[in-house]
């Protein structure tokens, strides 16, 4: 039986995903991770309930998968799982009853004993682990979810509703995942959780986040170790420290900021002001000087005056982030900030959006039109018909800019360098989003 798993939304579903497909695939199970392909038996949505573009991303794929069914010649199996399903199973079910199964977050070990019944093979049935994993992304780079759910209380964030409060895995079982993915060909681990920053502290009543990079650096085997999903609130900054130490783990740090007025981040429930913002930009950049940072904004929260919307400008110019994201408020039932007067018109939200975006790929093309001329190392992603494509420690798969080296660049050897492989480039050109490169002659 074949079975084929979409998954949408955060990397932390692609790891949802990836375990789901270890335990099956170890079942006997032919497994597949490909959105286009429609000649599986069973097929399954992880789906995203985060914000409403999210949701209605989901919708649209269950209805996509639903079509397809219904004009499929064999029999199929459609089944939904994941955050939509948590928040929203009992409308689902009424509204979507082609759908033949619902699971939420917290029942995974249900979804495969499922399936496995299913199957005309007779399988022993064991636990459902973090230990069973079957890759989807390529070979060479991988995410490694340190913990689940969260227990902060950001008003406009529906997160600890769907995932619960924070589980941190033990440490020794995270290592262990970590040293098979090296073994198995990783390059790259991708540190991440809903708050990597507050990993351990109610496993080992303290933050260790910076004592799981420190060993995941020395114990692990990986060339490359990235952290993503900190929290700005409370930061360890010994983390930082770890990181300078060591230089297998990127400079580079993701850290959601969503807003710099002290009057809005006291509503979004941060934990933070403007002045704990700066200083902690301010720690990062003194102590990691080549540091790239990424963040992501909200613009059009309830109540943002034109001025606090400035404030943001002026907030972005200023600070220069390496990579930047933006979104436009959504509210979400449940959360804090759904109570409160949604009065910023959605005409409105995506004009503050394009002209925050405007301003960071200013930034960004003077940010990459610096690097011409220096050389870098870069991990190598795939080979394009055009440029082999690769990424430089600045940069994380699917969001950051990419390195193009065309294929008529110098080569030390007959053959190109091949995915999974790293290579010393001289940055020759730049924009905004890419960086084109050739290749050092050796």
């Amino acid at each position: 039986m074949k079975i084929n798993i979409i998954t949408l939304g955060c990397s932390k579903n692609i790891v949802d995903s990836e375990h789901i497909a270890g335990h099956l695939r170890k079942a006997g199970f032919k497994l597949f991770f490909d959105r286009s392909r429609n000649d599986c038996d069973i097929v399954i949505v992880n789906t995203c309930g985060f914000i409403g573009d999210a949701k209605e991303e989901s919708i649209n794929v269950l209805l996509e998968q639903i079509a397809i069914k219904k004009r499929s010649r064999s029999p199929r199996r459609l089944i939904a799982v994941g955050c939509l399903i948590q928040r929203y199973e009992k409308e689902l079910r009424q509204e979507l009853p082609e759908i033949d199964a619902f699971y939420g977050v917290h029942q995974w070990g249900e979804l495969v004993k499922e399936l496995i019944e299913l199957s005309p093979f007779t399988f022993h049935l064991s636990p459902f682990t973090f230990q069973e994993r079957m890759q989807s992304t390529p070979q060479h780079y991988a995410y490694l979810k340190i913990s689940e759910g969260c227990n902060r209380t950001c008003s406009y964030c529906a997160i600890p509703l769907i995932r619960g409060k924070h589980v941190s895995r033990p440490m020794e079982e995270i290592l262990d995942e970590a040293r098979r993915m090296v073994a198995e060909g990783v390059k790259e681990i991708i540190v991440i959780a809903q708050d990597t920053t507050y990993y351990g502290l109610d496993l080992y009543h303290k933050r260790a986040l910076g004592e799981l990079l420190e060993r995941l650096a020395t114990e692990s085997g990986a060339q490359w170790i990235r952290l993503h999903y900190t929290y700005p609130t409370s930061f360890p900054l010994d983390a930082i420290e770890v990181m300078r130490r060591h230089k297998n783990i990127c400079n580079y740090i993701d850290i959601p900021l969503q807003h710099i007025n002290t009057r809005i981040l006291n509503s979004m429930q941060r934990g933070i002001d403007r002045e704990g913002t700066l200083s902690l930009l301010d720690s990062f950049r003194q102590q990691l000087p080549d540091v790239a940072i990424r963040t992501t904004l909200i613009v059009g929260y309830p109540g943002e005056t034109l001025e606090e919307f400035e404030e943001l400008k002026e907030f972005v110019r200023q600070a220069r982030f390496d990579r930047m994201g933006c979104f436009a408020y959504s509210p979400e039932e449940g959360t804090a900030a759904y109570t409160l007067s949604d009065d910023v018109p959605e005409e409105e939200k995506e004009r503050r959006v394009s002209e925050l975006m405007a301003i960071q790929e200013q930034i960004s093309l003077e940010k990459n039109q610096e690097r011409i001329g220096k050389t870098y190392r870069v991990l190598i992603d795939r080979i394009d018909n055009d440029y082999i494509v690769g990424r430089t420690e600045y940069d994380s798969p699917e969001v950051d800019d990419e390195v193009l080296i065309p294929h008529h660049s110098p080569f030390t050897s007959p053959l190109s360098p091949s995915p999974g492989t790293f290579v010393d480039v001289v940055i020759t050109d730049a924009l905004e989003n890419d960086l084109f490169a050739r290749l050092v002659e050796k």
